[in-house]
């Protein structure tokens, strides 16, 4: 817990860049998404992924995929999209998806503070808020 004196790590100024690949060197877990910068309200969480996740939905905000490694299906009900190293895709507010990977997956989420990575359902994945890296 921060002291009057000191802010919480959630809020420290940073000064030195942040290096994705040794920052997800130390994750040795996947879908437990740890957050490696903060911009206002928004986190950056990197994630490891593999396999299947929960049909989820997030009602109050849009969610924000960066893949850093391998290549990342969003499935919605409608649709899928392939997402692949490199590449951005946002998931609007309210529409229901389910991540999957083939093979490990590493990648960005960018999201409000607070918001819990299986949206509306709660499961097994669902993660703790606010862990650091």
């Amino acid at each position: 817990m921060a002291t009057p004196n000191q802010p919480s790590q959630a809020h420290q100024v940073q000064i030195d860049p942040v290096n994705f690949a040794a920052k997800l060197s130390l994750i040795h877990d996947h879908w437990q998404p740890r957050v490696i910068a903060e911009m206002n309200d928004y986190q950056f969480k990197i994630v490891k992924i593999e396999g299947d996740f929960e049909w989820h939905r997030h009602t109050s905000t849009d969610e924000a995929f960066l893949v850093l490694e391998g290549t990342l299906r969003i499935d919605m009900r409608d649709r899928s999209v392939l997402v692949r190293a490199g590449e951005l895709f946002v998931v609007a507010r309210g529409v229901e998806h389910k991540p999957y990977a083939e093979h490990e997956v590493k990648m960005l989420l960018i999201e409000p503070r607070g918001v819990v990575n299986t949206g509306d359902a709660t499961s097994a994945r669902t993660a703790e808020n606010d862990r650091w890296i």
